[in-house]
């Protein structure tokens, strides 16, 4: 028995990472929206790593947090540890990564959605679509509610047809024991849509008070740590240490001994596994020379005794998983409180969606998040921020917004999972990004600050302290190219720094240049009148000393823009385009490319196809152009 339960603008399904920032996105943009959940108590929940950031990951928050959304605000007032990473290497790697309290982190998140205007946060399982004419129309639950909407976005992670394996032990879950969404999966393939099967895991947690720290090594958070957000000035949070250990021979004499009963290898899992968070078993096996491999103890909050074992994720057997353990230096007498396991999920294939993740086959319909093949909950936050962006401005009438590879880490993943889709669970990578210098952790605001305030989720207030900070930054790099020092004025401070003395008076930006010298080391001798900020202070070291490169790849990004903006229509059949390779004219008609750019990007689509793609596109503009 169904019946009518509401009318809304956008519906959220899903409330993890990815339905978080859809639903947050959509409301503040003033669309009446309602987040669906199979669980209240499960909002933003982190049934794996209790962390937020790390290489890639950490700019992706960034970017969030500059477009206006909440992962970096939430991390910034319940993290129990922050550390920059990569700190010794230059600024286009530093990440920032904070350890989350994972029940604070996620009853915040909560609370936020909760307090938020149009947003109507409910818990149910939706299990079919309702599709007219193409068009999505809404949704049906499980319990015959029907929801109205004219844009729905589904974000629902690992949960479609979910399945938990451990060792010999299989069974229809979501993680960490929930309901697992059976019948949506359903509707999506009556739809049309191609799924994937892929799989991911989580290793164990063990009691607090059962491990030796003394034979492990403290891995403390820094001492005056930066933030996530840029709205953020500072914080009281406490500080937790996490511990590094190792694993020993022992511990790859029980794995190679027991092989035969780990899923992955006797045959028991279907499918596909991230190829870079591998489960123990796998990494002893396929680094069967590697005497060792790092194992880190880490907190999951400040009022609970259970901590992460990072590096040990497994899907061996109970009683195996626990022999493991106490082969590992520390945890000789460890208790442990929760299995790790492997969940097999079905996921989208992501060719299937548009680059503003809205699906070709359904008008209105967005996908984010795991169910787009992604691992992680950064990767899911950003993709949730730009389908819910997408689905409001859908409703509204408004173009899509597209975030290029040349903006942000954001950008470069969806690009990646529309254009060439992915074999196994996407995880970002800074290698994966080719402007990856102009895509730092501390320039997010000045790549995506103007997007967030263009769509309205930037306030005016942070905007114009945006401009202020890009101004007051502009005006030091001026004034430090017109303060010189003396030679033995500027001495001392080289020596100490072991750089070269100098012969001549120079200005102050061009010593700043040299590799070994800081902008703290220069201020003293040139102290500023403006109200410079610590994060300014690095914003003009940066600038200064990278000004070469940056420019470099400013040019390379000119260049290849002409790429982009040489939009391909939509109506153009494929198969009509004598020249073509068949492979080519098989990937095009299939991802529907939107520009020149984004066809050169296709796997099988050579430079000889975009050659002939872009005479007949000539040709057909032409013949439009005289029917007028």
């Amino acid at each position: 028995m169904t019946y009518e339960a509401g009318q809304y603008d956008v519906i959220v399904i899903g409330a993890g990472h990815a339905g978080c920032e859809a639903a947050l996105a959509s409301a503040r943009m003033g669309c009446e929206t309602l987040l669906l959940t199979i669980n209240l108590d499960m909002v933003a929940f982190m049934p794996c790593n209790p962390s937020i950031g790390g290489p890639a990951k950490g700019h992706v928050v960034r970017e969030i947090d500059a477009l206006g959304g909440e992962m970096g605000r939430n991390i910034d007032k319940t993290f129990i540890q922050m550390r920059m990473l990569n700190t010794g290497k230059g600024p286009a790697v530093h990440a920032l990564r904070a350890q989350a309290d994972k029940f604070s982190y996620q009853h915040t998140m909560k609370k936020t959605i909760e307090e938020t205007d149009h947003l109507t946060l409910r818990q149910g399982m939706a299990e079919d679509l309702i599709v007219e004419e193409g068009k999505i129309n809404g949704i049906v639950t499980k319990t015959g509610a029907i929801y109205r909407a004219k844009a729905v976005v589904i974000t629902t992670g690992t949960y479609l047809r979910g399945k938990i394996i451990m060792g010999e032990l299989m069974y229809e879950s979501g993680p960490n024991n929930q309901q697992p969404s059976v019948k949506l999966s359903a509707s999506l393939k009556e739809l049309g849509f191609k799924l994937a099967r892929f799989k991911t895991g989580t290793p164990p947690r063990v009691h607090k008070d059962t491990i030796d720290f003394s034979k492990t090594e403290i891995q403390p958070g820094d001492d005056n740590p930066k933030f996530f957000s840029y709205e953020t000035q500072s914080s009281d949070n406490e500080q937790l240490p996490c511990w590094l250990t190792y694993t020993s021979e022992d511990t790859h004499k029980i794995i190679n001994d027991n092989l035969h009963r780990a899923p992955m290898f006797s045959g028991a899992i279907e499918g596909t596994g991230p190829r870079y968070c591998p489960s123990i078993e796998d990494k002893i096996v396929r680094f069967a020379d590697k005497p060792k491999h790092q194992i880190f103890l880490e907190p999951e909050g400040k009022h609970t005794s259970e901590y992460y074992v990072q590096g040990l994720s497994t899907s061996m057997p109970e009683d195996v998983q626990l022999g493991i353990l106490r082969s590992i230096p520390g945890l000789e007498k460890v208790e442990m409180m929760r299995n790790g396991y492997a969940i097999e999920y079905d996921a989208v294939v992501p060719t299937q969606l548009w680059p503003s993740l809205e699906t070709k086959l359904v008008d209105g319909l967005f996908t984010a998040g795991q169910i787009n093949g992604t691992s992680g909950y950064e990767e899911a936050a950003g993709q949730g921020i730009i389908a819910g962006i997408n689905a409001a401005r859908k409703v509204q009438g408004k173009e899509p917004v597209i975030i290029d590879r040349s903006q942000g880490y954001i950008g470069v993943m969806i690009d990646d999972l529309v254009t060439k889709g992915t074999n196994d669970p996407y995880r970002l990578l800074t290698s994966r990004a080719e402007y990856r210098l102009l895509l730092r952790h501390d320039n997010a605001d000045i790549r995506m600050t103007p997007t967030g305030y263009e769509i309205g989720l930037i306030s005016e207030e942070r905007y114009q302290n945006f401009l202020n900070k890009k101004e007051l930054v502009a005006q030091e790099i001026e004034r430090l190219g017109t303060v010189k020092i003396k030679p033995e004025v500027a001495l001392p401070m080289l020596e100490a720094a072991n750089s070269a003395p100098i012969a001549f008076t120079m200005d102050a930006l061009s010593l700043l240049r040299r590799p070994e010298l800081t902008y703290s080391l220069i201020e003293p001798f040139v102290p500023s009148d403006l109200p410079l900020t610590e994060e300014m202070k690095e914003q003009v070291e940066i600038q200064i000393k990278y000004t070469g490169y940056i420019e470099k790849q400013l040019h390379q990004v000119e260049r290849l823009s002409k790429m982009e903006k040489k939009k391909i229509p939509d109506d153009i059949v494929y198969s009509e385009v004598h020249g073509l390779a068949s492979e080519a004219k098989q990937k095009l008609a299939d991802i529907r490319p939107l520009s020149i750019g984004q066809a050169s990007r296709i796997a099988g689509v050579t430079p000889a196809d975009i050659s002939i793609l872009l005479v007949y596109l000539e040709h057909y503009n032409r013949v439009t152009a005289a029917r007028g």
